[in-house]
């Protein structure tokens, strides 16, 4: 999965209707294009791509006043929202997407629905979980693995990232399941 299309997918639910100018602009704002390969032309390339494919509605508006063509204003379908959805839940639940799908669900974790996103997130640190016991499975009682040589080095980033992983995962875990974010469905003044 490319995070771009997720980023797009994202923006574009959030403002409900924008032409590329607003979206890439709204993911420049966000950071994205230092963290991800949501770059200008990835950018209107997904968008002619996912309205191609039926995710995306796109509205020509009136010709800008500046005499240039009409600009186009794209917004999600329905097929579009479910795919949005389906992307964002199988990036948090991924036990190791890239780090810029990761970054776009975390970015877009409160448009799920509190239970959702834990339920995706406890997915993602069982998987880590049982990705790490599988690699030291393979090793014997007391290996240690500086007596490997580089394999022991592949072993060891392999190992390291699957703690680091779990650990970052049940942290921020612990953040939802303490109220952190507002996420989808909940009141953002509880005092109301």
């Amino acid at each position: 999965m490319k995070s771009v299309r997720l980023l797009v997918l994202g923006a574009l639910r959030g403002r409900g209707r924008a032409h590329g100018y607003q979206v890439r602009a709204d993911l420049e704002s966000w950071g994205a294009h230092e963290w991800s390969t949501a770059t200008s032309g990835s950018v209107y390339h997904a968008l002619k791509s996912m309205a191609g494919q039926g995710l995306l509605v796109a509205h020509e508006t009136a010709p800008s006043k500046a005499g240039g063509p009409p600009r186009i204003e794209y917004e999600l379908t329905d097929k579009g929202e479910r795919e949005y959805f389906t992307l964002l839940s199988r990036a948090l639940a991924d036990r190791e997407p890239s780090l810029d799908v990761l970054g776009a669900a975390v970015g877009l974790i409160e448009d799920l629905p509190r239970e959702h996103a834990l339920q995706m997130l406890r997915e993602r640190a069982r998987a880590m979980h049982e990705w790490r016991a599988g690699i030291t499975s393979y090793l014997p009682a007391g290996t240690d693995l500086d007596d490997w040589g580089p394999v022991g080095e592949v072993l060891s980033l392999w190992l390291t990232t699957a703690d680091t992983g779990a650990q970052w995962t049940h942290r921020l875990i612990r953040r939802l399941e303490e109220g952190a974010f507002t996420m989808a469905g909940e009141d953002p003044d509880p005092t109301r």
